[in-house]
C-alpha cells in the first residue's frame, strides 16, 4: 500500500509532504520539551510542579485560537506564506521560554506558543492534501500525523544529550535554528497549494481585529492567573477562551454556513483527543507511581510506544486508501478495546511494553486517518481554517484530561489503571459512533482551485 503512493511523486510533492512533516515534528519536539523539564524549571521559580505544569494545560487550550488566525491567514494569502510564518513565530517563543525569568514570564511566553502550535497542523495538512495525488493522500495523512511521536522521540534523544551540559534552557534553545533552516527550506524548495486562490477582497482589518481578539484573551487570561491564583485563574482561562471562539464562531461567514459539520467534527476531535492524551500524558505518571519503575525503564517504554504510533499511524492510515477512511478508524477503535487490559492492568516491564506498543499501534492507527479525512470533509474554500480549527476545539475539550485522570486515580488510592481504562475505552468507542455515523469524502478532488469565502 504505501510503495503504491510512493510511485509517481514530483520533486514538489516531496518538498511538500517533507516541510510539512517537519513542521509538525519541530513543533511537537518544543512542547514535548516542557515534559522532561517540568522538576527543573519548578525548582528555578520556587514553585511546585503543578504550578509549572499550568504551562502544558495553558498550552492547549489556547491552540484554537492559533489554529483560528493562521488558518484565516492562510485562506487569504496563501497557505506557504502564513506556513514559513508560522514555523518562525513557534520557534522564536520556544527559544524565548529559555530566558524566562519568572514563573509569570514563562506561562506567557508558552501562552503565545500554543497560539503559535495551533496554527501548524491545519496549515500543513491542507497544503499537503492539496499536492499530492490523490492515491498517496492516505499514507501522506500517517506520515504527518507521525510528526507528533515524532517530535516525542527528538525531544527524548534531546534531553539525554543536551540536559547534563546545558540545563533546562538549553532544551529551549535547541528548536531555533532547525525552525529556521525550516522556514528557509519553504521558502526556497516548497510551491503554493494549486488550489488555492486568493480572494478579491481580503480584509486586512478582519486580520487585524482577530489579531487583536486573541492578544486581549490571552492578556485576560494571564492578568486571572496572576490575580486569582493558578487554579482558579485556568478555570477563568477554560471559560475566556470559549466565549472567545463562540464569538469567532457568530462573526465568522464559514462557521455559520457550516455550523452541523463544525459541530459533528469539534465532538468527533474531542474523542480523538481523549484517546490520545488519555492514553499518552499521564502513562509515565503511571509507570513510575503506580509499577514504580526506574526512569531509565520509564524511557524505555516509553520509547516503545513511540515507535508503536509511528507504526500503526502509517499502516492504518494507507490502509484506508482502499478500505475507507470511516471503515479504518471504527476497525482501528474497536480493536483497541481489548488492547487496554494489557496496556493497563499487564503486571510486568515487558508485558506493559507490548501493550503500550499496541495501544499506540491503535491509537494513532486511528489518528493517522484524521489528517486526510478531516481535509476531505472540509470545506474547500476554508480549509485552511476549518480542519485545524476543529481540531484544536476538540483538543480544548480533552485539555482537562490530565487533571480528571489524575484526580480520579488519586480518589481510587492511585489505581491509574481504572482511570486510564475508563478514558480510554469511552474515547474509542465515541469515536467508533461518531465515524459511524458520520460523512466521508474518499478521494474527494482537492486540486481545482475554488474561490475563498469573501
Amino acid at each position: 500500500m504505501a510503495l503504491g503512493a510512493l510511485k509517481g511523486w514530483t520533486r514538489p510533492q516531496k518538498h511538500v509532504v517533507a516541510a510539512s512533516y517537519l513542521a509538525w515534528t519541530f513543533d511537537a519536539f518544543d512542547f514535548f520539551a516542557l515534559v522532561f523539564v517540568l522538576p527543573d524549571v519548578a525548582a528555578q521559580f520556587g514553585v511546585g510542579i503543578p504550578a509549572v505544569a499550568l504551562a502544558v494545560t495553558l498550552t492547549l487550550a489556547v491552540r484554537p485560537l492559533g489554529a483560528f488566525l493562521f488558518g484565516r491567514l492562510a485562506d487569504d494569502y496563501g497557505r506557504r506564506k502564513v506556513l514559513i510564518f508560522n514555523v518562525i513565530c513557534y520557534s522564536f517563543f520556544g527559544f524565548a521560554t529559555a530566558f524566562s525569568n519568572s514563573l509569570e514570564v514563562f506561562l506567557v511566553i508558552r501562552a503565545l506558543f500554543g497560539v503559535a502550535m495551533g496554527g501548524i497542523w491545519g496549515i500543513g495538512a491542507s497544503l499537503a492534501m492539496e499536492t499530492v495525488q490523490p492515491k498517496a493522500r492516505g499514507f501522506v495523512s500517517g506520515l504527518l500525523q507521525s510528526g507528533y511521536p515524532s517530535g516525542y522521540l527528538v525531544a527524548s534523544i534531546a534531553f539525554g544529550a543536551l540536559y547534563v551540559h546545558f540545563g533546562w534552557r538549553g532544551m529551549f534553545m535547541a528548536g531555533l535554528v532547525p525552525g529556521l533552516i525550516l522556514a528557509f527550506y519553504i521558502y526556497k524548495m516548497v510551491p503554493e497549494s494549486a488550489s488555492w486562490r486568493q480572494p478579491a477582497n481580503v480584509s486586512a482589518g478582519r486580520h487585524i481585529t482577530h489579531l487583536i481578539g486573541v492578544a486581549a484573551a490571552l492578556s485576560v487570561a494571564m492578568f486571572l492567573l496572576v490575580e486569582f491564583g493558578h487554579q482558579q485563574g485556568l478555570l477563568y482561562l477554560v471559560a475566556l477562551v470559549v466565549v472567545a471562539l463562540a464569538l469567532a464562531a457568530v462573526m465568522t461567514p464559514f462557521i455559520r454556513k457550516y455550523w452541523k459539520l463544525a459541530l459533528y467534527a469539534i465532538l468527533l476531535m474531542t474523542g480523538f483527543n481523549f484517546f490520545s492524551h488519555g492514553t499518552q500524558d499521564l502513562y509515565p505518571v503511571f509507570l513510575r507511581e503506580q509499577h514504580h519503575f526506574d526512569p531509565a525503564t520509564v524511557t524505555t517504554i516509553t520509547v516503545i510506544l513511540n515507535l508503536g504510533a509511528i507504526v500503526g499511524g502509517l499502516f492504518f492510515a494507507s490502509l484506508s486508501q482502499t478500505l475507507g477512511r470511516r471503515k479504518t478508524v471504527i476497525m482501528v477503535a474497536l480493536l483497541s478495546l481489548p488492547v487496554i487490559y494489557f496496556w493497563a492492568y499487564a503486571p510486568t516491564a515487558v508485558t506493559l511494553a507490548l501493550g503500550a506498543f499496541l495501544m499506540q499501534v491503535c491509537v494513532q492507527g486511528a489518528w493517522g486517518v484524521v489528517p486526510v479525512h478531516l481535509n476531505e470533509i472540509s470545506p474547500a474554500a476554508v480549509r485552511g481554517t476549518f480542519g485545524g480549527t476543529v481540531y484544536q476545539i476538540g483538543n480544548l475539550v480533552a485539555s482537562v484530561n490530565a487533571v480528571f485522570q489524575a484526580g480520579f486515580a488519586q480518589s481510587q488510592g492511585g489505581n491509574y489503571s481504572l482511570a486510564l481504562a475508563i478514558v480510554a475505552g469511552g474515547a474509542a468507542l465515541l469515536i467508533a459512533v461518531m465515524m459511524y455515523f458520520g460523512p466521508e469524502a474518499h478521494n474527494v478532488d482537492m486540486g481545482t482551485p475554488v474561490p475563498a469565502e469573501e
